[in-house]
């Protein structure tokens, strides 16, 4: 097991689970062969078939409690926050299944965590694509199973995040103190990424910067200052890059969607620290500020990591900033389970 940096439990904040319920209520309802035809074109048949391998030797990381608190064990981290595996968003639902799968998606989650209730935490689903239907979900996640928030995707059909229609799921989300986890699926690029599995290394982190560039320009940060947003994958590309949307902001009429710079906002966002090395860490804490970071492992994927707390350690970033990543920044947030006392 890796050593900890403090006494303070360590927590990843991006974690997944695999919900079979929800698999079974999607497959064979219009849209879904279409959308897998969809997910092929994008990924391309050789990353498709790797995939389909992983899933089936990383079910039981999944699916299991045992061998999920022993893979814990094993990286050093006390707790996790867990979220649907983003395969399972299924976007393309209609009303109907999408209230279904909202909230098989928000039982099962909850019952993972009760599982190990001193350990586990999870966080529930939106359909972003009926924003109408948005802030029922929200509250069935958080009023109604004792989430911590929603996952969402970077977009969905016909919706952007800027979208003026989810300002009432901003709203409540600000209203509840709930967190929103950004964790895209599936890039807009399409087949130009289906080689190389281009589609995840660099598809992710372009859903990252268009996403977090919608709420930025499109003054939802303006209208929600108080908006508690974590962006997986250390937010993609958008913090490696910050000078050219400020420059856009400065010298373009119709790049003056925000009140600030863009640059500004990040420092008010949170972000994952899945970012892969020692250097991209330290300059990503340089960007948004040592209390707007916070360990993630994308556990138990390939694209992920199996030693977060080790990952953050090795970054150099002294002992009051690795505590604050590790866990003292997700502890602040609420993202502590329940049943340990410490959460809000």
């Amino acid at each position: 097991m890796n050593s900890r940096p403090a006494s303070v439990s360590t927590v990843d904040v991006h974690a997944h689970v695999w919900l079979d319920e929800v698999e079974k209520l999607a497959a064979g309802r219009p849209g879904y062969q279409a959308h897998a035809e969809l997910e092929l074109r994008r990924t391309g048949p050789g990353s498709a078939a790797v995939s389909a391998d992983q899933a089936v030797q990383r079910r039981m990381l999944l699916t299991d409690s045992g061998t999920r608190l022993s893979a814990m064990d094993e990286s050093g981290v006390d707790i996790q926050l867990v979220s649907a595996v983003p395969t399972q968003y299924h976007s393309w639902a209609d009303r109907g299944l999408a209230r279904e799968i909202v909230s098989a998606t928000n039982s099962g989650v909850a019952a993972q965590c009760a599982l190990a209730p001193h350990r586990l935490c999870g966080l529930g689903v939106v359909p972003l694509q009926h924003p109408d239907l948005a802030v029922a979900a929200l509250e069935d996640a958080v009023l109604g199973h004792g989430l911590k928030g929603v996952e969402i995707s970077s977009h969905a059909a016909g919706v952007e995040l800027s979208d003026r229609r989810l300002d009432a799921l901003w709203q409540r989300a600000t209203e509840l103190d709930a967190v929103l986890f950004l964790h895209p699926w599936g890039c807009t690029l399409n087949e130009r990424l289906a080689h190389w599995y281009l589609s995840n290394s660099v598809g992710q982190p372009v859903e990252h910067a268009v996403a977090l560039s919608h709420l930025i320009f499109g003054g939802v940060l303006d209208r929600y200052p108080s908006l508690r947003l974590i962006a997986a994958h250390g937010g993609g590309y958008l913090p490696a890059f910050p000078g050219r949307a400020d420059h856009a902001w400065q010298h373009r009429p119709d790049a003056r969607g925000c009140v600030e710079p863009p640059s500004s906002y990040l420092p008010r966002l949170w972000f994952d620290s899945l970012v892969h090395t020692p250097l991209a860490l330290r300059r990503l804490v340089e960007t948004v500020g040592s209390d707007r970071v916070l360990m993630g492992s994308d556990y138990p994927f390939d694209m992920g990591v199996p030693d977060p707390v080790a990952r953050v350690s090795a970054a150099g970033l002294g002992r009051e900033t690795t505590v604050a990543i590790t866990g003292g920044t997700a502890a602040r947030l609420g993202l502590i389970p329940a049943a340990l006392g410490l959460a809000r």
